[in-house]
C-alpha cells in the first residue's frame, strides 16, 4: 500500500434504481473512511435515476450515463475502466453500507498476498424482516479456491478487491452473465489470491421483489451450466481435479431449475429433476417430496428456516 488511505473507488451500478439509490449514495457519504471516489453508472434508466445523482455536489460523485442496456457484467466493466482507485468496492443502487465498512476492510490489504476482503452483512426485507448472512460457519480466509467454486458464499455489497488483482486477470466481469457475474469472479480471483475477512456487520443487503435476483431467478441454472463449460477451458484438468465442487454446482443446478417448474406449476417436472438426487441427503429427499404440495408450502417452510423471500 503506498500510504494509509489509498483511493477506493466505488462501483455503484443501477438501472431504474430511484426507489432507494439515494440511501445507497448517502451511506457511502457517510463512510468514516474519506479517500473514496463514487462511479454511478446508470445502466440507461428511464426513471428519475439521473436527477437524483445530479441533485448531489459532492465532488467525490462521478456520473457516467449508458446510451444503451447492457449485461451487469458489461455495466460493471464499464464503471471500473473509468475509475482510478488502488482499491474497488462494490454497492449496488439497492443496498446499503455502515459508516465503518471501509475503515474496517481497507487496512487487510496490508497484506499483499490479499486480494478479496469481505465482511459480515445482513439481508432485510421491506418489512423489516432480517437475516445475518453469516451466523454459524464463518467464512474461510486464504486461499478458498474450492471453498467458493462448490459453495459461493460472499455477500456482493460487502466486498472489496485490490485492482492489482483484477489486473492480473484476462478479463474481469464476464459480460455474458447477468446473475452470477460476481460469483465467476471472485472464484477466479481466488485461484491465486487470498480472502480477508472483517467479523462484523458492515453491510446491509437488500431482499425485494423488483432485484433481478428475485424477478429473472430463472437465468441463474442457465448461467452455472455455462460457468461449467467455460471452467473446463480455462482451468487445466477442472473436472478431475474438482470433481466433488462440479457435483455441488449440479446438484445446485437442479434444485434452481426444479424450484423454476414448481413456482410455476410444473410440479411433475420439478419432481423429474429432483428424481436424480433425492438419495443425496435428508433435504433432496425432503424437497423431492414436498413438490406434490403447491409451491406456497415451499415459500412458508423457507421462512420458517429463516430464510427472506420478498
Amino acid at each position: 500500500m503506498k500510504n494509509q488511505q489509498p483511493l477506493v473507488s466505488v462501483i455503484m451500478n443501477c438501472h431504474n434504481g430511484e426507489k432507494y439509490l439515494r440511501e445507497a449514495i448517502d451511506s457511502v457519504i457517510a463512510q468514516t473512511y474519506n479517500n473514496w471516489e463514487l462511479i454511478l453508472w446508470d445502466n440507461h434508466s428511464t426513471d428519475k435515476t439521473s436527477d437524483i445523482i445530479k441533485s448531489y455536489t459532492d465532488s467525490r460523485i462521478y456520473y457516467h450515463y449508458a446510451d444503451t442496456f447492457t449485461t451487469l457484467g458489461k455495466a460493471r466493466n464499464a464503471a471500473i475502466n473509468v475509475s482510478n482507485g488502488e482499491i474497488i468496492a462494490f454497492l449496488d443502487a439497492d443496498d446499503i453500507w455502515l459508516k465503518e465498512k471501509l475503515t474496517k476492510q481497507i487496512p487487510l490489504f496490508r497484506d499483499k498476498d490479499i486480494g478479496i476482503v469481505i465482511c459480515n452483512s445482513y439481508l432485510f426485507t421491506e418489512k423489516n424482516q432480517r437475516r445475518q448472512f453469516y451466523k454459524k460457519n464463518k467464512p474461510k480466509v486464504g486461499k478458498v479456491f474450492r471453498e467458493l467454486l462448490g459453495s459461493y458464499n460472499i455477500s456482493m455489497p460487502t466486498a472489496v478487491v485490490r485492482r492489482a488483482a483484477l489486473d492480473s486477470l484476462d478479463h474481469i466481469f464476464d459480460e455474458n452473465f447477468n446473475m452470477i457475474e460476481e460469483y465467476d469472479l471472485f472464484v477466479r480471483l481466488s485461484y491465486n489470491w487470498s480472502l480477508g475477512y472483517v467479523d462484523e456487520i458492515l453491510a446491509k443487503w437488500r431482499v425485494h421483489s423488483s432485484s433481478w435476483t428475485w424477478s429473472h431467478s430463472d437465468l441463474f441454472p442457465k448461467e452455472r451450466k455455462l460457468l461449467l463449460v467455460k471452467y473446463r477451458n480455462y482451468f487445466s484438468n477442472f473436472e478431475d481435479l474438482y470433481a466433488e465442487e462440479i457435483i455441488l454446482i449440479k446438484q445446485t443446478i437442479a434444485l434452481e431449475e426444479a424450484q423454476d417448474k414448481w413456482k410455476n406449476g410444473n410440479n411433475k417436472e420439478a419432481r423429474k429433476i429432483l428424481e436424480e438426487y433425492k438419495h443425496s441427503g435428508f433435504k433432496w429427499l425432503v424437497a423431492y417430496y414436498l413438490t406434490w404440495l403447491p409451491y406456497l408450502f415451499f415459500t412458508r417452510l423457507s421462512r420458517l428456516k429463516g430464510n427472506l423471500i420478498p
